[in-house]
């Protein structure tokens, strides 16, 4: 027999410790003795599953205070490591179970009742001992989660540890080679994963592998478009018809709620309110003809191009538009608005080729789109300015009759069948509007592909008039003309008993015609009941919807009684308007995305201002965050000042991010522009946006800010929490930033999206933690912690460093204070010591629940509406 005094067990062996806490002798002055019995295979003792004190893997713990128990505990499922071989030894067990003896003085019988917190110790626990001193003493911890939140991550320090084990010499003979022994009901390695960690690695390698796979596709999909066969870019001439076209709006709801609420109050099936704005209107244009659409402000002129060009509009369409031609079902539709939106930092030749790699088909080589964009620069004499920037009010570029030829030269690239244009000539002198109306004459009479072009004039020149081949005009949303121009109008009014004198401008007669036209001239019609309006497009035929089959009056008195007894749907909100456009887009979505990406690297790159900007201030305030809280110390306070630093950096971001908002909000007109044009899908032009955006202008400086401030003020000095980190404000920007892109999507007044931005930072500041406790929360209102972001931020930032194993160090009231800094940290903002994990997922899950919703109202609701 032997006897063994080294921390290593054998078989089963004693060890007895002092307890030595200053907080806790505070306390319990007296003096604490904790004897731990550990059996790690009782069959090697003197006497087999007799002197073992327990099962093979067990503890057997008891704390005496002044030599008076004062609670036991016991584990099982234990593993040996022996580590180095040194003579160090730790021990890892499982299912903790501790007791307090009752009216002990831990156990209510002293200064302070421990029996709840003991009683309620479980999980795993381990004893970690260093190799004896020349005295044969040891320095050793025990570790439960609890106590490791009370004294530390190092657990309950234990000094002056002695150990005691009799063993058969045969024992340490056989098993002392091993450096490590485990029981087959073993704790397993200490090295391994955590189910928390093992989850994000998982959540991470999931994004990783869908984001490839995606990319995978897309690359199959755009070498498929590009490979195959050509499609004919000629349509053989197509022709524009439309017949008894109506439209008709709620007037304005009289009462101080008109505005906010629209329709409330309005009694159902009361159309008196009902203004209409086009009455009956029909007309016809073919391939080689260029009409002009006159009448003066209100009669309806660019009501009635929207919608021929099949835009989007609010009010109730009725009546039929279509497209007969020679060679397709769906017409290829230019249109032209009368605002000119183009993006500011792209060349004029370089924004036509953008239209042109979007427009024409994903099979058209790249060099033809090239050929074709230097065509239109030719056409519309724009080839001397190829390389000058559009420019805008702030820095000027090109002239505004140049912006309109540009305007016009992004429908010309694609190749229309029709080109339609509301008043193009507007706010052009007379030289630019005549070189405008030059381009288009020569554009419809192009013998090789002839056009049907239309346009809306306001207040055409005697030489502009002359140029177009067709004239309607309307007055009061009806047709007074239509037919051949020249002096044709001028004659047909004239017979009609209104005087017109040779020489005048023919232009500026049938506006005083239409401004006050007599009730005599007015084409008179009747109810046709057996007349079916399509409201929709068209197909090759000149029918896009038959579903319905209800007849409806085509009368000039728009009698808004017959014609919801004839079709009730023609009321229903937001009707498809007259027009079947081509469906998809051209280009696939890798090729939009990567077209997107080029314009919003050239943007970024030729204006670094605004990134300069970001890092520029996000430097000056990491030095300011830094220098304030520079070197902050371990007291309770000093504590404070760390969350107070944490605190802080979450509301900078809150805040900062506002800019997201305000340029969603500036390029908003142009993605409008361009999606109702069919350039890019939504979800292309939001990931181009989040890539050149949100990685520049949100990410980098969060993480320059974040840098800085992190060591002046004295952080955990170790790379694995700096970069746990950074990681959690990265997932807080994120989450800010698409909340920001929500708003801004969702609200078409930005000053209302700043409002309500600003007012949420305001509200995650509030429940954050920082200023009040969250469980001193009312209970009404508590429940409003869970919808805050920021206190997840600020939460899993806490516990990072507290997790380093912060130990507060302080006196309070002349009481030595030697705690962990995760028994503060929840007596002070009410955090959880082990929800680090916990946050990330519910930021990852607030990004999500973000981006959805980003991407949800982009399809849906930021669309054009006229």
């Amino acid at each position: 027999m032997t006897c063994s005094t080294t921390p290593r067990v054998y078989a089963a062996g004693a060890m007895s410790c002092q307890v030595l806490n200053p907080t806790l002798q505070t306390v319990f002055p007296g003096s604490s003795n904790l004897n731990i019995l550990r059996t790690l295979n009782p069959q090697f003792t003197p006497l087999p599953n007799v002197t073992g004190f327990g099962t093979a893997g067990s503890i057997y713990a008891q704390l005496f205070y002044d030599g008076v128990e004062q609670f036991y505990c016991k584990a099982d499922s234990c593993a040996q490591d022996l580590g180095n071989g040194a003579g160090s030894s730790n021990w890892d067990c499982n299912d903790l179970q501790c007791t307090c003896v009752p009216h002990a003085s831990f156990c209510g019988g002293g200064a302070l009742d421990l029996t709840q917190i003991i009683d309620t110790l479980n999980g795993t626990v381990t004893i970690s001992c260093d190799a004896p001193s020349s005295n044969g003493t040891a320095t050793c911890a025990f570790q439960q989660a609890t106590i490791n939140s009370v004294f530390g991550s190092t657990g309950l320090s234990l000094n002056g540890c002695a150990f005691g084990e009799c063993v058969q010499q045969a024992v340490v003979d056989t098993v002392g080679a091993s450096n490590s022994t485990n029981t087959s009901g073993g704790a397993g390695d200490g090295s391994s994963l955590s189910g928390g960690v093992i989850a994000g690695l998982a959540v991470v390698g999931g994004l990783v592998g869908l984001a490839l796979f995606f990319l995978a596709f897309g690359l199959w999909v755009q070498r498929r478009a590009r490979q195959a066969g050509s499609s004919s870019n000629k349509m053989g001439g197509t022709s524009v018809e439309w017949s008894h076209v109506t439209y008709f709006v709620p007037s304005a709801v009289q009462g101080p709620l008109s505005g906010v609420f629209g329709w409330f109050g309005r009694s159902k099936g009361d159309l008196s309110d009902q203004k209409v704005v086009l009455d009956g209107v029909s007309g016809r244009v073919v391939p080689g003809h260029m009409m002009a659409i006159l009448g003066p402000s209100g009669a309806g002129k660019t009501t009635l191009i929207e919608i021929l060009a099949g835009k989007s509009k609010t009010g109730h369409i009725t009546g039929t538009v279509f497209f007969p031609s020679n060679g397709a079902a769906l017409p290829r539709i230019g249109f032209v608005p009368q605002q000119d939106i183009l993006p500011p930092m792209l060349t004029v030749h370089e924004a036509l080729l953008f239209a042109a790699r979007l427009r024409l088909p994903e099979n058209v080589r790249d060099s033809e789109k090239m050929a074709r964009v230097d065509d239109v620069l030719e056409k519309l004499s724009l080839s001397s300015i190829r390389n000058v920037r559009i420019g805008d009010s702030e820095k000027r570029g090109i002239s505004g009759g140049e912006m309109r030829r540009v305007s016009i030269g992004l429908e010309l690239v694609a190749r229309p069948d029709v080109l339609l244009l509301d008043e193009p000539t507007s706010g052009l002198d007379s030289v630019s509007a005549s070189k405008v109306a030059n381009v288009l004459k020569a554009l419809a009479h192009d013998q090789d592909n002839p056009t049907a072009v239309i346009a809306s004039i306001h207040q055409p020149s005697s030489q502009l008039y002359q140029t177009f081949d067709q004239i309607l005009l309307l007055s009061h949303g009806r047709a007074l003309y239509s037919g051949q121009g020249g002096l044709a109008p001028a004659r047909h009014f004239s017979s009609q008993g209104i005087t017109y004198h040779e020489g005048y401008n023919v232009a500026d007669y049938l506006l005083d015609v239409a401004s006050d036209p007599p009730v005599s001239i007015f084409p008179m019609s009747t109810p046709d009941p057996n007349v079916t309006p399509q409201i929709g497009g068209t197909s090759k035929e000149g029918v896009y919807d038959e579903k319905t089959g209800h007849g409806v009056p085509q009368s000039g008195s728009g009698s808004l009684d017959e014609v919801e007894a004839y079709h009730p749907q023609a009321f229903g909100a937001g009707q498809a308007n007259g027009v079947k456009r081509s469906a998809g887009y051209a280009a696939t979505f890798l090729t939009q995305f990567e077209v997107l990406s080029g314009r919003e690297w050239k943007i970024l790159r030729r204006d670094w201002t605004l990134f300069l900007a970001h890092i520029a201030v996000s430097a000056v305030l990491g030095v300011f965050c830094g220098g304030l809280y520079f070197k902050t110390d371990i007291t309770i306070a000093g504590f404070q000042s760390r969350v107070g630093c944490l605190f802080f950096l979450g509301a900078l971001i809150a805040f900062s991010t506002l800019s997201a908002l305000y340029h969603v909000v500036e390029i908003r007109p142009l993605f409008l522009r361009e999606r109702s044009a069919s350039y890019y899908s939504p979800t292309a032009w939001l990931l181009s946006r989040f890539v050149f955006d949100v990685i520049p202008l949100r990410v980098m400086p969060t993480i320059v800010v974040a840098s800085i401030t992190y060591w002046m003020a004295g952080l955990a000095h170790d790379a694995a929490h700096f970069f746990k980190f950074l990681f959690i404000l990265v997932l807080y920007t994120l989450a800010m930033t698409l909340w920001n892109f929500l708003l801004a999507c969702f609200f078409k007044n930005g000053g209302i999206a700043i409002l309500l931005s600003a007012l949420s930072a305001l509200y995650q500041m509030t429940f954050a933690g920082f200023f009040v406790h969250l469980n001193d929360i009312p209970p009404v209102l508590r429940w409003l912690q869970w919808l805050c972001p920021l206190k997840y931020t600020l939460e899993a930032l806490s516990v990072n460093e507290v997790g380093s194993g912060l130990m507060i160090q302080d006196t309070l009231q002349g009481v030595p204070v030697d705690v962990s800094a995760s028994l503060i940290m929840n007596l002070l903002f009410g955090f959880g010591a082990n929800n680090y994990y916990r946050d990330v997922l519910v930021l990852f899950a607030f990004i999500a629940g973000f981006g959805l919703g980003v991407i949800g109202i982009v399809w849906l609701k930021v669309r054009e509406r006229r």
